[in-house]
C-alpha cells in the first residue's frame, strides 16, 4: 500500500538500525507502509529479509538496570533508569543512585512506576530525587521501566554492567537453576515461557508473515492453500522452538532443551513467568 507520506533519512536510519536491512529496502518498506515502523518491519520480513524481532525491551539507549529480590526470594523487581550518555551510566554515583531507588522498590513493595515515584528515601520523594539528579548532571533521566514478579521462588540476574536485568518466577526454590534459566533468558531473549503462552497476536502475525513469504516463493506457485497452511504450521513450530524458553536449546548444554534441564533438576520445577529488561 503506497502512500505519499514523506519518508525522512532519520526514519530510514531508525529502521536500518532495528532490522539490519539495506537503505533502499528500508526506504521502500517505509514507503509501502505509509511510514508505519512496525508494518515496515513486517513488510521486510514478508520479502524474505532476515530481520531480528524488535522487542519492547529495546527502548532506553543508555542507563542502569537493577534486578533484585526480597530477602526471601518471593518477590522480584526490575528498575531501569535511563540517561543520555554512557559517561553517566558508567558513573559509580549514578549506579548507586539507581540502586537506592531499586532498594526503595523492594522495601516498599511498590507495584508501578507511579507508586515508585511517590516513595520517599530519607525524607525525599523519588520523583524529586530524579529531578535533582537531572539538574546536577545536566542530562535527561527518568524511571522508564519497572517490573515486578511474585512467586514461590524468584531468581534475579544482572548482565553486562547493569545493561540487562532478568527475573524468573519458579514453582519451587532452586537457586542454581534459577540463575541458569535467567542467564538463558538474558542470552536468547525468548518471547514467552512456552508455545501456549505466546500472545495470540504474535502467533497470528508470524503465521501471516510465513504464509505471505511462501506465496511469494516461486517453488510454492500452484500449491494448494491447505498445503501452504500445513507447511506454514511446520514453520511456526520452528518459531516456537527458537522463541519460547522451554523449547530452546539449553545454553550450557545444547544437547538438551531448557525443559529437559529443568526436569533433570526436579520433576516439580517449573518456570511460571519471567521478565527481561535491557538497554539497547
Amino acid at each position: 500500500m503506497s502512500t505519499t507520506t514523506a519518508i525522512t533519512a532519520a526514519d530510514i536510519n531508525k529502521l536500518r538500525q532495528a532490522t539490519g536491512a539495506g537503505m533502499m529496502d528500508c526506504r521502500k518498506a517505509l514507503t509501502e507502509t505509509g511510514g508505519d515502523f512496525e508494518a515496515a518491519i513486517d513488510w521486510l520480513r514478508k520479502q524474505g529479509q532476515k530481520i531480528a524481532a524488535k522487542r519492547s525491551d529495546r527502548e532506553a539507549k543508555e542507563g542502569v538496570v537493577i534486578a533484585q529480590t526480597t530477602t526471601d526470594n518471593k518477590i522480584g523487581f526490575i528498575v531501569c533508569v535511563s540517561c543520555e550518555t554512557d559517561f553517566v551510566s558508567k558513573n559509580a554515583d549514578f549506579v548507586a543512585f539507581v540502586q537506592s531507588i531499586a532498594n526503595a522498590a523492594v522495601s516498599n513493595d511498590v507495584k508501578t512506576i507511579e507508586a515508585l515515584n511517590e516513595v520517599t528515601i530519607n525524607g525525599a520523594k523519588v520523583s524529586d530525587m530524579v529531578n535533582d539528579k537531572l539538574a546536577s548532571i545536566g542530562e535527561k533521566i527518568g524511571i522508564v521501566k519497572f517490573e515486578r514478579i511474585e512467586a514461590p521462588y524468584v531468581a534475579s540476574y544482572i548482565h553486562g554492567a547493569y545493561r540487562l536485568g532478568v527475573l524468573v518466577a519458579l514453582s519451587t526454590e532452586a537457586a542454581e537453576a534459577g540463575k541458569d534459566v535467567a542467564m538463558q533468558i538474558a542470552a536468547l531473549n525468548p518471547v514467552a515461557v512456552d508455545a501456549n503462552s505466546v500472545p495470540t497476536e504474535v502467533v497470528e502475525r508470524e503465521r501471516n508473515i510465513v504464509i505471505e513469504t511462501m506465496k511469494s516463493d516461486p517453488k510454492m506457485v500452484g500449491k494448494a492453500d491447505d498445503m501452504i497452511a500445513k507447511i506454514a504450521e511446520g514453520k511456526l513450530n520452528a518459531f516456537f522452538k527458537e522463541q519460547t524458553l522451554l523449547a530452546q536449546p539449553f545454553v550450557k548444554d545444547g544437547s538438551k532443551s531448557v525443559a529437559d534441564y529443568l526436569a533433570s533438576v526436579s520433576k516439580d520445577l517449573q518456570v511460571l513467568n519471567f521478565k527481561r529488561v535491557a538497554l539497547g
